[in-house]
């Protein structure tokens, strides 16, 4: 069976454990799809206080992140798996994707072997630019600015799990769905009651006539408006 795994570099793996212990997540380790690993970058600091950042060349305000733990720490997990990839959330990186969910997941998966990412949470003001160069993938998941990147690494190892066949219910559960076709969005969904404060649902949906409520759903999916 092929499985991929996840090496997450951070100084806050409390932060980021939880959630992969549950749910979907959870799911995917339980069955042997998914593992998941942390390093400490602490652990690769420098002096007495283990420091891994430092003050900008050329002032500035906030700290850096160093090269040598960063390197350090990467090259460690290599030194294990050198086919393993290092995936950077920074934004100067492609926007993430379904696409790349897929590009980096499913489709890279080969029969019988590990799939192995190593994901770097940078902290601070930001990271020196020479760590770029250790870097294989660099993403953005837009337009915003976080603390730090430990919730783009949860939301990079989610949306690609969950396409990994065997980790949602439905045998089309991930190619139903918003964004599975470029910029679209699924159609509307109704469960029980029929009636919800006077809010119905569309009598098509009741019909049985299941080449009607195809139609019905194609033209009721939207388009992404990207902004």
């Amino acid at each position: 069976m092929p499985k991929i795994k996840f090496t997450i570099i951070t100084l806050f793996q409390e932060a980021i454990e939880p959630y992969l212990n549950v749910s979907m997540m959870w799911k995917a380790q339980d069955k042997g799809i998914a593992e998941f690993d942390f390093v400490n970058l602490r652990d690769f600091g420098l002096g007495p206080h283990k420091s891994v950042d430092d003050t900008p060349y050329g002032g500035g305000d906030g700290m850096l992140l160093r090269c040598e733990p960063v390197y350090n720490a990467i090259e460690s997990v290599k030194e294990k798996d050198p086919s393993a990839k290092v995936i950077l959330p920074t934004p100067v990186g492609d926007i993430w994707n379904q696409g790349l969910a897929k590009k980096l997941g499913v489709e890279s998966l080969e029969e019988g072997k590990t799939l192995h990412y190593i994901i770097l949470c940078p902290h601070y003001e930001g990271y020196d630019e020479r760590i770029l160069d250790i870097v294989d993938y660099k993403v953005c998941l837009g337009k915003f600015v976080l603390t730090g990147g430990e919730l783009p690494a949860l939301t990079i190892i989610d949306s690609i799990v969950r396409l990994i066949p065997g980790v949602l219910g439905g045998e089309t559960s991930a190619e139903i769905e918003s964004f599975s076709d470029g910029d679209n969005l699924e159609y509307p969904q109704y469960t029980k009651p029929y009636d919800f404060r006077g809010k119905t649902v569309p009598d098509i949906l009741l019909s049985g006539n299941h080449g009607e409520v195809d139609k019905w759903r194609r033209e009721h999916s939207k388009t992404c408006k990207n902004n």
